[in-house]
């Protein structure tokens, strides 16, 4: 009898605790959506020019890709794990994907789905290091992201890639699908990718095995699952956003350009901690990333509408950071 008796407190104490969590992650967002909304107001006021339709678009574009890159490095660390490689591994993707389709002469689709896939071989590579050599995550992906810098340049010769004869291929970014709809295609895709992501986070396996990896690590293996296998897989998948990233920048701005990519993923990073996604693991949501992408393309649109100098854009974004994952650790500690 005593002993179904603290059975049943246990399990009614897990639950509250499994509530409170919830109820905790439900705050974070909220918090971040409120700040998001704090920063919308103050340059609205600062400047007329911001609460524009135009502008918004703007801010609605230039997130793209930063979203991309985030939504993929959620799944990442919300295992525990860090990817440092999204932003050059993006430009690699961007090179290949003009070294497929104005190179090579394949069709723009087959091009974007390998450009695409060669992302996921990335993540591949990136998983296989971490899940099987053992490598730390940020070593790693470090050395994924040198290797991918200088891959990138040494396949396009140091020369930009143009994309002027295939116009098809610049209007998956700057097109517009729906008529009627003032918004670039590369804002919808961001949006059903957003929707696919959260699916997959929140309703299959493979999410809620990211969950059980980053919250221990050691009991999921225990337990009888693959640690090593599922972590190879949630790289692939955080990879395929690195292509597909690479595709949305490329499209954009019509060319490869071999020298970007070094700071999206600080930029990236930043909007999944914002976003209340514990660099510990166990913990983060689409939603929330999505929010701190936004917050990230705010602060960069607004400073950049109120005429700050670039070099003090990067010392508030900096700022940012560290607020950020101050914030993390706070949240960490209290828990």
């Amino acid at each position: 009898m005593e002993n179904s008796s603290a059975s049943a407190v246990t399990a009614v104490r897990w639950t509250d605790d499994g509530r409170f969590a919830a109820m905790k992650d439900r705050l974070q967002q909220l918090l971040a959506f409120a700040s998001l909304i704090a920063i919308v107001i103050f340059f609205s006021v600062a400047s007329p020019i911001f609460f524009t339709w135009p502008n918004i678009t703007s801010i609605l574009f230039s997130t793209v890709v930063i979203g991309c890159l985030a939504v993929g490095t959620t799944f990442v660390i919300i295992t525990g794990g860090i990817d440092l490689s999204i932003g050059t591994g993006m430009t690699l993707c961007a090179v290949m994907s003009g070294v497929f389709i104005v190179n090579m002469g394949l069709p723009i689709p087959v091009g974007v789905a390998a450009a695409i896939a060669f992302g996921g071989l990335i993540g591949f590579v990136n998983g296989f290091n971490v899940a099987i050599l053992k490598l730390p995550p940020f070593i790693a992906t470090l050395a994924m992201m040198l290797v991918a810098q200088g891959l990138a340049l040494v396949i396009s010769n140091s020369a930009p890639i143009y994309f002027s004869k295939d116009p098809g291929y610049i209007k998956i970014s700057t097109g517009k699908l729906v008529p009627g709809l003032d918004l670039p295609n590369a804002v919808l895709i961001l949006a059903v990718v957003c929707v696919l992501a959260a699916f997959v986070l929140g309703k299959t396996v493979l999410g809620r095995f990211t969950y059980s990896i980053g919250s221990n690590e050691l009991a999921t293996a225990l337990s009888g699952i693959d640690v090593r296998r599922w972590k190879i897989v949630i790289y692939t998948l955080a990879g395929l956003f690195i292509g597909l990233a690479g595709v949305m920048i490329s499209a954009r701005l019509g060319s490869a350009q071999p020298a970007t990519g070094v700071g999206y993923e600080l930029q990236a990073i930043a909007a999944v901690v914002l976003g209340g996604t514990s660099l510990a693991g166990g913990k983060g949501t689409i939603l929330g990333t999505v929010i701190g992408a936004l917050i990230i393309s705010v602060l960069n649109n607004g400073l950049q509408i109120m005429s700050i100098a670039q070099e003090w854009q990067k010392v508030i974004l900096g700022l940012v950071i560290l607020v950020a994952v101050y914030a993390d650790m706070a949240r960490k500690k209290e828990a």
